[in-house]
């Protein structure tokens, strides 16, 4: 079993986004990098390329051409309102927060243009909040889609890679797992790991963990890019926030690649690093088992608009902001005060306006960047392909033409949480009745006649209030929704320059962190709640401060 050593400016431990990016802004401070990643080449940009491609930007010209009016007051209040920062420890985090938010509002939209990215013109109104003002939630639409989805934010920093690599500026070491930060006098200097044997599984699939080789590398700084927690669910349940949540549930499906195990997060702390916020997490209630699974337990997160009634376990429809779309965290904890599943009633009507899955293999449309491929998506009749796959195949979905036979199915599927038929019936009739004139008291229907008033969502998003249990909506559909275990809210303590800390606040010399290892900055940008397409903007924002500085 051979032995590798190589001196370096700069490592990279982690290929996805942050780390790329990372790597790019070290290069060009003409540092000598090498980048690593357990996985092999053809998993380069790592768990962003499977995202949807959307991006926190404010004030641009997408927004104003939409009649959006923004301003980064506008989104600092927002942030904060949702952020609750309330520790010691989030002084830094709140820092990177507020970086962020300047850099959204004025450098980042130029510098990924200069890239070659572009956006979908219609800019999407993720996380509305629905409680009040000073709350969480986006006040107005700002999650813009890049053409080419996740692909399309990955693609222009593969292809760096690969361009630094042919210049003998950048060396990239494939199946390399680092098990070990090798530290001289308190100060990180180096990696030590194991070479696993090459694999040629797709994207996504678990790989072999045989070792091959064993390595030892050396380098004036580390940077670490290994992603967060999602598939050790033994670790996400340890770090469960029971207090604020209520107790985990025995079973969620997978958004992440199995290679998102979090152990970065343990041998960077035997190295003297601090971590912070671990029971911060970003854990969607949408999820369904995918009918066509890539990685283990693979779950898909259905992105609806604002139309389908949600249900607890017990049957119970959840009350504002617990609707679809507008606060994730309360809808959670809510869900998890009945059982660990809820449910989703709608229409055929509802489907074909309002579902879309979350992930850039489930929207070939915007991933092929072609308006043509777009326009027949849009305009085509039924739901997208994508949709449509998953109501046919998918496990969780049940579809009947009258609310008895549906009923019946839903608890053939949960036969230990049966909902009671007459009072499912009530609820939906109650809704119904709602619809007979302009006003109503219902909060949902109240919050759907708001979202139609902005054009992007009355375009393609919404759909025209309609009668549930009309038969000529129908047929009616019924959509078991799992807990899809995701984002990492907190990781290791880093501050403005990247650097990470140890447990009492100093600099760990050496040791540098971007992207979820490290909460997206700081050790948790988002302080307790995610305004979406801050992921991959954290990813970028952090792996240049890290890149710039290490």
């Amino acid at each position: 079993m051979g032995s590798e050593r190589f001196k370096a400016d700069v490592i990279v431990v982690g290929a996805g986004l942050s780390g790329m990016v990372a790597a790019h802004e070290s290069v060009l401070r003409g540092r000598r990098v090498l980048l690593l990643d357990q996985e092999g080449p053809q998993s380069l940009g790592g768990q962003a390329f499977w995202s949807l491609g959307g991006l926190f930007m404010i004030d641009t010209p997408e927004q104003r051409r939409m009649g959006i009016r923004d301003s980064a007051e506008l989104a600092y209040r927002d942030w904060m309102g949702s952020a609750q920062f309330d520790r010691p420890e989030d002084a830094n985090p709140r820092k990177l927060a507020e970086g962020f938010i300047d850099w959204a509002a004025g450098d980042m939209r130029g510098w990924l243009q200069g890239f070659g990215m572009r956006w979908f013109p219609v800019v999407g109104w993720a996380e509305r909040g629905g409680a009040g003002a000073h709350g969480h939630g986006n006040s107005v639409p700002r999650f813009h889609i890049t053409w080419g989805t996740g692909t399309g934010v990955v693609a222009p920093f593969t292809q760096l890679m690969q361009d630094h690599a042919a210049a003998g500026k950048l060396r990239l070491a494939f199946r390399h797992r680092v098990t070990e930060l090798v530290t001289t006098n308190g100060a990180v200097t180096g990696i030590a790991g194991e070479v696993l044997e090459d694999s040629d599984a797709p994207r996504g699939q678990s790989t072999p963990r045989s070792v091959t080789g064993q390595f030892e590398h050396a380098a004036e700084a580390v940077i670490l890019t290994t992603g967060g927690i999602g598939a050790n669910h033994d670790l996400v349940r340890q770090h469960w926030p029971t207090d604020r949540l209520g107790p985990a549930p025995k079973r969620m499906v997978s958004g992440v690649p199995d290679y998102v195990d979090g152990k970065m997060h343990a041998i960077a702390a035997e190295a003297g690093a601090g971590l912070i916020n671990e029971d911060r997490m970003w854990h969607y209630c949408e999820g369904v088992q995918n009918w066509n699974p890539i990685w283990p337990n693979h779950g898909i997160r259905i992105l609806p608009g604002p139309s389908s009634m949600w249900f607890d376990a017990k049957g119970n429809r959840m009350e504002a902001p617990c609707l679809p779309g507008f606060d994730t965290l309360s809808t959670l904890r809510r869900i998890l005060q009945a059982g660990e599943h809820s449910w989703f009633i709608l229409t055929q009507k509802i489907i074909e306006k309002e579902f879309a899955l979350s992930g850039s293999e489930q929207n070939p449309d915007l991933t092929s960047g072609s308006w043509r491929e777009v326009l027949k998506s849009l305009l085509g009749k039924g739901a997208t392909a994508a949709v449509e796959a998953f109501k046919d195949h998918g496990a969780d979905f049940i579809v009947a033409d009258d609310l008895d036979t549906l009923v019946g199915r839903m608890n053939a599927l949960t036969p230990d949480a049966p909902v009671i038929l007459d009072h499912l019936r009530a609820q939906i009739e109650a809704r119904d009745g709602q619809l007979d004139n302009p006003f109503a008291k219902d909060a949902q229907i109240t919050a759907i006649r708001g979202a139609r008033a902005y054009r992007g969502d009355r375009l393609i998003r919404t759909a025209k209030p309609h009668a549930i249990l009309d038969p000529a909506n129908g047929p009616l559909i019924a959509v078991r929704l799992n807990i899809l275990t995701r984002k990492s809210l907190g990781g290791l303590h880093s501050d403005t320059k990247g650097r990470v800390l140890t447990p009492k606040g100093s600099v760990l010399p050496g040791l540098y962190a971007a992207g979820e290892v490290c909460g997206f900055g700081g050790g948790g940008y988002h302080g307790y709640n995610a305004l979406e397409g801050t992921f991959l903007g954290g990813c970028l924002y952090s792996g240049r401060l890290a890149g710039q500085n290490a």
